[in-house]
């Protein structure tokens, strides 16, 4: 197609999109800004995930427990000469404050799809074949409706794994979490990835005591190695938090108290019970898609994952699917909000024959804890692996926060900034950073590894002073340095 002339009566609408995610929500805006007539499918609260269970309202609680954190640290403060009385909170008030996040965004979201012109249809989604869509609404009433291109972004659930029990309130996923309905004494935490750390810092802030059970051998198994030792020094072991690696939970049963059942990774045998207060399970998500009616046009998923090229079309056994596209965690490849966001736009870019593909190398990643965790790029493993193959050096310099003015003056200097690059030509290949504001400061090196940018080029712009920023500049002029000698 390579305008956005109207539909053919036909057709119901040019472009249904099936879930209200953030990557359904941009697909559908992007839609209908640029005049197709567009519909959105969604059964439970606009904005998905994201707004309603995850990004929006954790932050909310990260927010505030951070302050109660910073306030509590009497060593902190005494560094500044300031000596503060002790520490309140009401858990009510600042579940309240999430919460109302929560309703701004999704009303703000929901006026601007409806802005834009977008149809919403309330219901659940399906395919029924090529070019049709049908929604079954709350009350029972089914209705089929026609469209040139159909959207899938249907995201993701929590994923809890055989032999636990949930019963959301006292065994319960980041879905319940978010609603801070109560404060267990003690929590155990399955799973040390960015969900389980970030909990991890709201209950301990809040006086919880957590017990941080991994089944890989060590904790935070996906961040990058170096930036997971130094960052488990504060966000693991100076805390209350008692951490179980190598361990699998067998079999977790609800109650007063929670029984956990911890078994050896490896040979499956009982290592030891446990009793806690309550468990939160953080072990990933899995994508929403099996009452899609995929089987109606072939589509088959890879572990539930809809197969999609990087323009997003849906792929039947290697090949693209004509109007059939796929957005954000239903399709796995990374599943973050603002990737789902941005697979949303290239999808539609390509509907309107404006041909674009998603670049994921460039899509930066970060952990909300205190101080935060980011990443961008390739792993080290990943850009060792890159060079054998290409047959270039790899580069690797670290940048301290300890060494950076502005750290210094907050008295924030734990962290690191690891950058990778190549030692030919320069290029960016990724970067991995622990400390104060790591989540904004990533975004420098995402922009530089989109434009697939040298170091030698980037050490010579100039940053301001005093500001964390200038870690990015110090690293950039060691690995300009490395290559020139």
């Amino acid at each position: 197609m390579s305008d956005a002339s109207a539909a053919p009566p036909s057709f119901d609408f040019d472009v249904i999109v099936i879930g209200a995610g953030y990557g359904g929500f941009d697909a559908a805006k992007h839609a209908a800004d640029h005049g197709l007539r567009t519909a959105i499918v969604e059964s439970r609260d606009m904005g998905g995930t994201c707004v309603n269970r995850g990004c929006v309202p954790s932050k909310a609680l990260l927010a505030a427990s951070g302050r109660v954190r910073e306030l509590a640290d009497a060593e902190h403060l005494k560094g500044f000469g300031i000596h503060a009385a002790p520490v309140r909170f009401e858990r009510q008030k600042i579940a309240d404050h999430a919460n109302q996040l929560v309703e701004t965004i999704r009303t703000n979201l929901t006026r601007t799809l409806e802005r834009s012109g977008a149809t919403i249809l309330r219901g659940k989604g399906r395919l029924e074949g090529s070019q049709c869509v049908g929604v079954r609404q709350s009350n029972g009433v089914d209705r089929i409706y026609s469209a040139r291109e159909v959207i899938i972004a249907t995201g993701s659930d929590p994923f809890v794994p055989p032999g636990i029990e949930t019963d959301g309130r006292t065994v319960f996923t980041s879905d319940e979490a978010v609603s801070l309905e109560w404060l267990p004494r003690w929590i155990a935490i399955i799973g040390s990835g960015y969900i389980g750390l970030e909990f991890a810092d709201v209950y301990t802030a809040l006086g919880c005591e957590v017990t941080m059970i991994e089944a890989l051998d060590r904790a935070m198994p996906t961040f990058d190695p170096d930036i997971a030792k130094l960052a488990a020094r504060k966000l693991i072991d100076g805390r209350d938090i008692e951490t179980r690696v190598g361990l699998l939970a067998r079999t977790v049963t609800p109650g007063c108290p929670v029984t956990i059942e911890l078994a050896d990774m490896q040979t499956r045998e009982l290592v030891e019970t446990i009793e806690v207060d309550a468990v939160l399970v953080a072990t990933g998500r899995v994508p929403v898609s099996k009452d899609l009616n995929l089987g109606s046009v072939g589509v088959e998923t890879n572990r539930g994952f809809i197969p999609v090229n990087d323009q997003l079309q849906v792929l039947v056994d290697g090949q693209p699917l004509p109007h059939l596209w796929a957005v954000g965690d239903v399709t796995g490849k990374m599943m973050l909000a603002h990737t789902a966001a941005a697979q949303g736009t290239v999808a539609v870019d390509n509907i309107l024959g404006h041909p674009r593909t998603i670049d994921y190398r460039s899509i930066p990643a970060a952990t909300f804890t205190h101080p935060e965790i980011s990443s961008v790029g390739l792993s080290e493993a990943e850009a060792r692996s890159l060079g054998e193959s290409e047959g270039f050096e790899l580069g690797v310099v670290r940048s301290y926060f300890k060494a950076n003015t502005k750290a210094l003056a907050e008295l924030e200097s734990d962290g690191l900034m690891k950058l990778l690059f190549r030692k030919d030509n320069g290029e960016v290949l990724g970067a991995h950073l622990y400390g104060l504001h790591a989540a904004d400061l990533i975004q420098e090196i995402a922009n530089a590894v989109a434009r697939r940018q040298g170091v030698r080029e980037l050490a010579t712009e100039v940053h301001t002073h005093p500001t964390l920023s200038e870690l990015v500049e110090v690293a950039y002029k060691q690995a300009a340095m490395a290559i020139d000698g």
